[in-house]
């Protein structure tokens, strides 16, 4: 199989200091503990800048689509958005109904308006999702099954408006595919198999996620209820200048996480609500030797006002974090709200998880007023041990994170933090915190200048 378009070496030519990151950008700065990280945020968020759309729009019925729940209108679809690019851009409406369609490919300029009412129901045959496209699984570049809204090397895209986008994937194969064919994806990543012969789907039952933009830049995804996705719901690969606003997310079907901000910079997440069978927002940048090959980071990320339910994270890195992660930042968001309980109570507020076979560096993690109630298990979790910790002697690097004024009333363990012998945790500040019904005492292993500024655990400053 020939890359053609989707040439991989486009990719995998690009660096840190390449097309991901704006000029003058140092890939490697990161905050010390002695000044105050969040002084870049506003500079952050003056480059996230969503896109504007020609005042045109194209009503899917208009192309043949019946909103009946019946019709298949993958061609409606594609006739519409392919008008709507060749004449400029525009709005692609969706209009009142159940609108049922495979693969819906999105191209430069186009906005998808999902009007209230409204319904985009995918179709659960497998076929509809042909042909395979380049795609990154679980930090492994293949390919695979065409999510089931695609783009790829695009620019200037919106999804929006009050409808829902249902994956509906309940039905059909996609609760038996489970991992698939995984353990095969990962030794071609580990050999360096070249990508285009990374062929999956057919036979290979790797499930495709929800959303993928791919290498896109100028991105806003707004007001929509997203639910019932096979696999990640919202997932931004290689991709620059995200916003994602006011939306809800609705997984707790299957391996659903939330946002997916995967070897992509300048994103704002803001005034969403996640009730996840996953992580709700979570950072990556590729997994083991494919992650390092690519070696692309995912930096200056700004989620805030969010609430929070989910069985695993609320703001998670990793654990495919290969290609590094720098400057995150988390605030004023809520973890199990009470009037958004969710199926799952979260787990862990912060879930840092890699290991050994990962390397990498994560630098620059900071949340700020993040509060809540009944974590499951350890609020700040960060672990150099997950699965065990691995075998491949690439030890990743954790530097650097705050966290100030957060509130949260119950949970095992109000800190976690376990460095590895050869590659210690370094720089934790934890300040103006409670931690209230903690009943189990913090775990601290390997983990240097870790620092308790005016934060008590029960009533008790930290020793």
């Amino acid at each position: 199989m020939s890359l053609s378009r989707r040439d991989f070496a486009r990719v995998s030519g690009l660096t840190a200091a390449g097309l991901l990151l704006p000029a003058g950008v140092a890939a490697a700065e990161a905050p010390g503990l002695g000044r105050d990280p969040w002084r870049e945020v506003p500079l952050i968020l003056a480059r996230v800048c969503p896109p504007r759309f020609r005042r045109k729009d194209y009503d899917v019925t208009a192309y043949g689509a019946k909103g009946d729940g019946l019709t298949k209108n993958t061609e409606a679809f594609h006739h519409a958005i392919t008008a709507c690019h060749r004449a400029g851009g525009g709005r692609v409406v969706v209009p009142a109904g159940t609108f049922l369609t495979g693969g819906i490919e999105l191209l430069s300029n186009v906005e998808l308006h999902v009007a209230e009412g409204a319904t985009i129901r995918f179709s659960t045959d497998p076929n509809d999702y042909l042909p395979l496209v380049l795609t990154r699984w679980e930090g492994t570049l293949c390919y695979n099954y065409q999510p089931f809204i695609y783009a790829f090397e695009q620019k200037n895209i919106a999804i929006t408006g009050k409808g829902t986008i249902d994956g509906d994937a309940t039905n059909g194969p996609w609760p038996e595919w489970r991992a698939g064919s995984t353990a095969l994806l990962r030794q071609w990543g580990e050999e360096g198999k070249p990508v285009e012969e990374r062929v999956m789907g057919v036979g290979k039952n790797m499930r495709p996620n929800m959303i993928q933009f791919f290498r896109c830049r100028n991105l806003l995804v707004e007001d929509v209820l997203i639910k019932n996705p096979a696999m990640w719901s919202l997932h931004f690969v290689f991709s620059q200048n995200i916003t994602v606003r006011r939306i809800e997310i609705y997984s707790t079907n299957s391996q659903g996480d939330g946002v997916d901000l995967d070897s992509s910079s300048y994103a704002h997440v803001h005034d969403s609500k996640f009730n996840t069978n996953d992580d709700c927002v979570v950072v990556k940048s590729g997994r083991d030797a494919d992650g390092r090959r690519v070696g692309i980071p995912s930096t200056h990320i700004v989620v805030e006002r969010c609430k929070f339910s989910g069985r695993w994270g609320g703001i998670t890195i990793g654990s495919e974090m290969s290609g590094g992660v720098r400057k995150v930042f988390c605030r004023d968001c809520e973890i199990n709200a009470p009037d958004y309980p969710g199926r799952y109570p979260i787990k862990h507020a912060l879930y840092i998880k890699t290991n050994q076979d990962r390397g990498g560096v994560i630098d620059g993690v900071h949340l700020r007023n993040v509060f809540g109630q009944n974590v499951e298990r350890e609020i700040l979790f960060v672990s150099m041990f997950y699965q065990n910790g691995g075998t491949k002697g690439f030890f990743p690097q954790i530097n650097n994170l705050t966290i100030d004024r957060m509130r949260i009333n119950g949970g095992r363990i109000a800190a976690t933090f376990r460095g590895f012998p050869q590659s210690h945790i370094r720089n934790v500040l934890i300040s103006n915190s409670t931690f209230t019904s903690i009943t189990e005492p913090n775990l601290i292993e390997h983990t240097d200048n870790l620092v308790f500024r005016n934060t008590t655990i029960n009533g008790v400053v930290p020793a």
